[in-house]
């Protein structure tokens, strides 16, 4: 129920002021258990997929949204639950990674559509980085479940980091056909074979986006880009701490 108001009071508004364009509907099924494997470029992707899918989508976040204190806090729990998003705790690397692979596996024992982003982490320059191969292939395989490639077009450029207001434009969903892993049934603990349904997925996505590919994880490239601007910073300081004493 409050999945369906929210739906409604956040789905509906955001369809009418940004006018998603859908292609591959028809791919989604009416009922039964299946993963959505999307890119990963915006905090709203989480926002409209499913407002644009008529069934509901769970994704996985993180659990400060839904143990911050306070009145802000109660409200952005309130919001996450309503949009069908379930908590795990990140602040142990292989904990987070078994209790999201649980909560896939419960959500599509129910018959479910899971939602995952296999990248791990939102792109940090547009482009599509390696899939983790420790959630949406063992949550695949472990439940035979088909995997449907979803590419997000455009929606980093609503609202790009330091922009308060968002741009009103039109994002686009590419959904792409059911992708069968059954030939793998059992293998769920293979390496290599994981890696091989991972590296699948993201090259449906790949065709789906027309995203250029980055062979390496997004969370090494974040901290790549961290580690150079904090050399940026730091060499600018130093230039003027020279200036000033050369001018002493």
């Amino acid at each position: 129920m409050l999945y369906g108001t929210m739906k409604v009071a956040i789905g509906g508004p955001l369809k009418v002021a940004f006018r998603p364009w859908v292609e591959g509907l028809e791919n989604i099924p009416p009922e039964g258990a299946a993963i959505l494997a999307s890119n990963h470029l915006s905090f709203s992707d989480s926002f409209f997929l499913p407002a644009v899918l008529d069934r509901k989508v769970t994704f996985i976040a993180k659990a400060e949204y839904f143990t911050t204190p306070g009145v802000k806090g109660r409200l952005t729990a309130a919001f996450f639950k309503g949009v069908g998003q379930l908590p795990v705790d990140r602040s142990g690397a292989r904990g987070a990674g078994e209790a999201a692979i649980k909560s896939g596996i419960e959500v599509l024992e129910r018959g479910e559509l899971f939602g995952i982003y296999p990248e791990g982490t939102r792109s940090p320059d547009g482009r599509l980085y390696r899939g983790k191969p420790g959630g949406l292939a063992r949550v695949a395989l472990a439940t035979g479940a088909p995997v449907i490639p979803v590419a997000m077009i455009d929606t980093e450029k609503i609202q790009p980091p330091g922009q308060v207001m968002p741009k009103l434009m039109r994002p686009g969903i590419r959904i792409g056909k059911p992708l069968d892993f059954s030939r793998y049934h059992g293998m769920e603990h293979d390496r290599f074979v994981l890696r091989a349904v991972t590296d699948e997925v993201m090259y449906e996505i790949m065709k789906l986006s027309g995203q250029e590919y980055v062979d390496m994880y997004a969370t090494a490239a974040k901290r790549q880009i961290a580690d150079a601007a904090k050399a940026a910073k730091e060499a600018e300081k130093a230039e003027k701490a020279e200036k000033k004493q050369a001018g002493s």
